[in-house]
């Protein structure tokens, strides 16, 4: 996936700089300039996520920046930074549709936040415009690739379950594909022609992720000079997946069951209910059992939503998949890089066979993009995968079957990988192993290696 592009307008050099530092140190595309009229050229030329622009600038200001920012591309986000805050100048920024206000002085860290929080919703906003579309042309944009049968079971009940409109948990660890399950329920349900609406609970705080949830009435706050519908809201005859649902807070956990149990909520600063029908998928990483018990995640809620649950497995515990996403991500990606890269040597694929994979499909989709991008003929070689894969130094340790491993677990494992890599020969296993050769007849016989 590319970076997100974001374009900053600051005439103080010191603070431009500082500002493309820190944000390209957090990985995204940084484009700065000291000048407004230059940003409007740019705006018009480039497309941005997001713009951080000074309010007051020579010829062009900022108001200007963010008017012609939502007629370019109105998915984009404005944040307006000033040193002369003033409440009629906070106002009109909110009204014309930026995205927050920051004061000057402000810190480093409290800027992060806020980007973190803005593309967040860009990412949203797009994502609701191109499912729009999709749904439009009847297209179904979800493909599942496995030929694991712990996962094939999965889609199996997922597909029996898709059209009782029941509310859905889905565990399992960072990049195993949760998203993509609660999209496949949807669009194998009967709410496949209403929107999937998905939010990440973990990047906003509690009073922004109320007002992106429930939206507000005009003039709930100050700068609220429009009535804005939340995700719920959205959402109405289609889905809502709640990603990281154990980062919200009491209250909000609170809120939300009675959205579930009533089927109906309050914008912020509304009186008048507003009814709906929209069926929660939520997801987490976390142990939600061992939540409940320390008491932070509601029982309550937890079973109003965890009607049918998936614990999707790790990509560690469905190696057979491996070549099949391996070859699928090449195709994706040499497509849209417009390159004719069409195999992955045999070299190149035993040494992705033989990765742990800690951040799950998310990484090998990586590890393949950068593989592309590199290649230069018609194979993805080994020369074109990262290094530490290519002399894999890299060792995880994961739960099996939800517990932890033992040492002797470990050390069997460990014992077997070594007369593997020198093809059986005893003498040569032990030396590896820095015991002698007895020693290892020992470990041999306690474990049941033959």
């Amino acid at each position: 996936m590319k970076p997100y592009k974001i374009l900053i307008v600051e005439d103080e050099r010191v603070t431009l700089r500082n500002l493309e530092y820190v944000l390209k140190k957090e990985g995204y595309d940084v484009v700065g300039t000291t000048s407004g009229s230059n940003a409007l050229k740019l705006l018009q030329e480039e497309n941005f996520d997001l713009i951080l622009t000074d309010l007051k600038l020579e010829k062009v200001d900022g108001i200007e920046i963010l008017e012609k920012c939502k007629t370019i591309s109105p998915d984009a986000e404005v944040i307006i930074i000033t040193a002369y805050a003033t409440i009629s100048s906070a106002i009109e920024s909110m009204k014309k549709g930026a995205f927050y206000y920051l004061p000057k002085p402000f810190k480093l860290e409290e800027v992060k936040k806020l980007v973190k929080e803005a593309l967040e919703k860009v990412k949203l906003k797009k994502e609701i415009t191109k499912l729009k579309k999709l749904i439009k042309t009847g297209e179904k944009p979800v493909i599942i690739i496995t030929q694991n049968p712990k996962m094939q079971k999965i889609l199996e009940t997922a597909k029996q379950i898709a059209s009782t409109d029941c509310n859905v948990i889905i565990t399992g660890e960072s990049g195993t594909g949760k998203e993509l399950l609660a999209r496949y329920i949807h669009y194998n349900s009967l709410r496949n022609n209403g929107p999937f609406v998905a939010i990440n609970c973990g990047v906003f705080n509690e009073e922004l992720l109320a007002n992106e949830l429930f939206g507000h009435e005009k003039g709930a706050f100050t700068g609220a000079e429009a009535t804005k519908k939340g995700l719920i809201e959205v959402a109405n005859k289609g889905t809502l997946f709640l990603d990281e649902i154990t980062e919200m807070s009491p209250s909000m956990q609170a809120k939300l069951l009675r959205v579930i149990q009533e089927k109906e909520f309050l914008r912020l600063g509304g009186t008048t209910p507003i009814k709906v029908d929209v069926r929660f998928i939520a997801a987490t990483n976390k142990d939600l059992k061992s939540l409940i018990k320390e008491g932070k995640f509601r029982e309550d809620l937890y079973y109003r939503l965890c009607v049918v649950s998936f614990k999707l497995p790790s990509l560690a515990e469905r190696k057979e998949d491996i070549p099949l996403l391996a070859y699928y991500f090449l195709k994706k990606y040499s497509s849209l890089m417009k390159k004719e890269v069409k195999e992955i040597s045999p070299l190149a694929l035993e040494i992705l066979m033989n990765y742990d994979y800690p951040g799950n499909i998310r990484e090998l989709e990586n590890i393949i993009e950068r593989g592309v991008a590199l290649a230069t003929g018609d194979t993805l070689e080994p020369g074109h995968l990262p290094e530490d894969l290519q002399f894999l130094k890299i060792k995880t340790f994961r739960k099996k079957e939800g517990r932890y491993p033992t040492l002797e677990e470990q050390e069997k494992e460990y014992i077997l990988w070594v007369l593997k890599e020198v093809g059986g020969n005893k003498s040569l296993a032990a030396q590896i192993l820095g015991i002698d050769r007895v020693s290892l007849w020992r470990k041999l016989k306690k474990y049941g290696i033959e």
